[in-house]
């Protein structure tokens, strides 16, 4: 029932937890504002308490759950499960006004808790397996990605100067990335001719490079298994399993 969704138990259970997911979520941006911090902090500090102690119980029965409870814990999931519920327990050890801003950042990390919701989405395995898949050449990619922008930052540099405001080459890079992205703050330009012509180059090449990265991850996507089920291993605690497996491919435990 905790670990799959594939009886009605289990979707009761995923329902149950995916909406306290999202309100723990709004109670933790609400509570950033001050005027509702100021009206309604007490309450907050509450709410805050019961998300927490509902997710630690649900943390503690998925290590009960599993035959491998270390291997769990060190896993994705469990990490987002951990830094779902530790936040909240490390801000008791850290009072007085000096570190306000240190408990500030430990509420911040709550928002981990949005990453629970990838339990829920099954399709999360597929583009997982296709990004894990698309690495090598992703990695090829952002060094060759690297080099142009130097390149383009150093003749940016040469050809502007100073004066025009590209004061190094590592300023030139920033632009060469700026505009490569198509971002465009603006905060620096070229101001002569070909500084110019060279801007026009790399935008039009930014066009053609963006499509780079998203054809390899389709490719890699349109090639990801299919057909897999909700059902998680006793031993790893691992999913994405055919709908006819009868053993963990990542382990090798009878299912």
């Amino acid at each position: 029932m905790i670990f799959e969704a594939e009886t009605p138990a289990g979707r009761a259970f995923d329902l149950a937890l995916l909406w306290l997911i999202l309100l723990s979520v709004v109670a933790v941006l609400l509570e950033t504002i001050v005027s509702v911090r100021a009206s309604n902090g007490p309450m907050l500090r509450r709410v805050e308490w019961g998300f927490t102690l509902v997710f630690t119980i649900e943390y503690v029965l998925r290590l009960l759950c599993v035959k491998q409870p270390i291997r769990y814990a060190r896993s994705f999931f469990g990490l987002v499960d951990l830094l779902a519920i530790l936040p909240t327990y490390a801000s008791l050890f850290l009072p007085g006004s000096q570190s306000l801003l240190v408990i500030r950042g430990l509420r911040l990390m709550r928002l981990f808790r949005i990453l629970k919701l990838t339990h829920f989405v099954s399709e999360g395995n597929q583009l997982f397996w296709a990004l894990r898949a698309s690495r090598h050449k992703i990695t090829v990619f952002l060094g060759w990605i690297l080099g142009t922008v130097t390149i383009l930052g150093a003749l940016m540099y040469l050809i502007e100067g100073e004066e025009s405001g590209f004061t190094s080459v590592p300023r030139g890079v920033y632009w060469a990335i700026v505009t490569l992205t198509t971002v465009g703050y603006g905060d620096i330009t070229p101001q002569t001719t070909p500084g110019q012509i060279l801007s026009a180059f790399v935008m039009i090449l930014g066009y053609c490079i963006i499509a780079v990265p998203t054809g390899i991850v389709s490719a890699e996507i349109a090639r990801a298994p299919r057909r897999v089920t909700t059902e998680a291993c006793t031993h790893c605690s691992r999913e994405g399993h055919d709908a006819d497996a009868e053993f963990c491919k990542f382990c090798g435990a009878k299912l």
